[in-house]
């Protein structure tokens, strides 16, 4: 599919693309851009991620918590099944209700049910402005409890991203200039609109910032300054990629300091050391447990740990996973959330779709 690279069609006065699944996400920002017009889903892996494989996973990013995941900006899909069918689903309208909506069910499906060889993909104007804050808290409970003051506002942040003290310690032991040195966690906020309504949208959210953990804010009205320190941690985390255990769980975001106190206390008995940071506008939070792979000992710590943080997710309300998916590493956890008569019928259309299971064959199921 790499080689399916085609732009097919730019329809602006329909906010539309037409885009075969290997051109890259960011290559669609680049095409539609000139337009006064952007494809919502924004992963951080943008500049090297396909449109087949943001449809695969319903990828989503910062900027999830105002615009939505993939599934919220697709039209209409063209795939094969693995009975080797042409189906078409969805329509080129914003508006359609004839039929089932298969659409939604395929992206998500991680490729188990059909390849997608074309995508109508619903634009979106690009906003007048951006600016932001940039909030830092003495403790990781006082930021959680900003959250839920944030995003009970009636005007949201278009980006709220959250970094705990581990993530911070990180950074700083990189580029110790780059944080305060008394900050233990730290919120990036995000808001776009014109000129007016961000000013008036940031002092709404100042207010929500404020609680008794509240250090210090900052004013960023250059959108590149907003995110220095999450794009300091990306290239910090791959180099521990192989020692650590990366989830993507979501909590309903009234439970954010619950969970958030919940976990620091199960990482501290199974004494796991532990980074967390994510989309907290989503309750979208990547743990990360920190790991030496030759420890059998400490793995068995760090499994036994995973499994009560899920159990945790699911008794808070929360999925186990926000936009990474389940593949082969989340299939023996599956069954904490979906309930059997729903596996089986989840099977039944995975059959339905791929008869002879050679479509990604073993995954998502337990």
């Amino acid at each position: 599919l790499e080689r399916m690279t085609q732009i097919i069609n730019v329809d602006s006065a329909n906010r539309v693309v037409v885009a075969e699944p290997g051109v890259l996400n960011l290559e669609i920002q680049n095409a539609v851009k000139p337009h006064g017009l952007f494809w919502p889903p924004d992963p951080s892996s943008a500049a090297f991620s396909s449109i087949g494989g943001n449809l695969a996973t319903s990828a989503g990013g910062p900027h999830a918590v105002k615009y939505g995941t993939t599934r919220d900006h697709v039209l209409g899909l063209r795939a094969v099944t693995g009975a080797g069918e042409v189906i078409t689903t969805g329509c080129y309208t914003t508006k359609g209700v004839v039929g089932y909506d298969l659409t939604r069910l395929l992206i998500g499906s991680e490729g188990t049910l059909a390849i997608i060889t074309e995508a109508t993909l619903k634009l979106t104007p690009l906003p007048e402005m951006q600016g932001g804050l940039i909030a830092h808290y003495s403790d990781t409970n006082s930021c959680a409890h900003a959250i839920v003051a944030i995003m009970g506002m009636p005007k949201g942040p278009s980006a709220l991203e959250f970094l705990d003290a581990g993530s911070l310690n990180l950074i700083r032991s990189h580029f110790p200039d780059l944080l305060p040195a008394d900050s233990q966690a730290l919120l990036m906020i995000e808001v776009d609109g014109s000129q007016s309504e961000i000013s008036e949208t940031i002092n709404t959210l100042l207010a929500a910032c404020h609680n008794s953990g509240l250090l210090h804010t900052e004013h960023v009205t250059i959108p590149e300054n907003l995110w220095k320190a999450r794009k300091a941690l990306s290239p910090l985390l791959r180099d521990i990629a192989p020692k650590k255990i990366n989830e993507d769980v979501v909590v309903p975001i009234n439970v954010l300091p619950q969970f958030l106190d919940e976990l620091a206390k199960l990482t501290g008995y199974y004494q796991i050391a532990n980074v967390n940071f994510g989309h907290a506008g989503n309750g979208n939070i990547h743990v990360n447990l920190l790991i030496n792979p030759d420890d059998t000992e400490q793995i068995y710590r760090a499994e036994k740990c995973l499994n009560e943080i899920f159990d945790l997710v699911i008794k808070l309300n929360g999925t186990l996973s926000g936009e990474h998916g389940i593949g082969s590493e989340k299939r023996a956890y599956v069954s904490k959330e979906i309930d059997p008569t729903t596996l089986t019928l989840m099977k039944k259309i995975k059959r339905l779709f791929d008869p002879n299971d050679i479509l990604n064959p073993g995954k998502l199921f337990p």
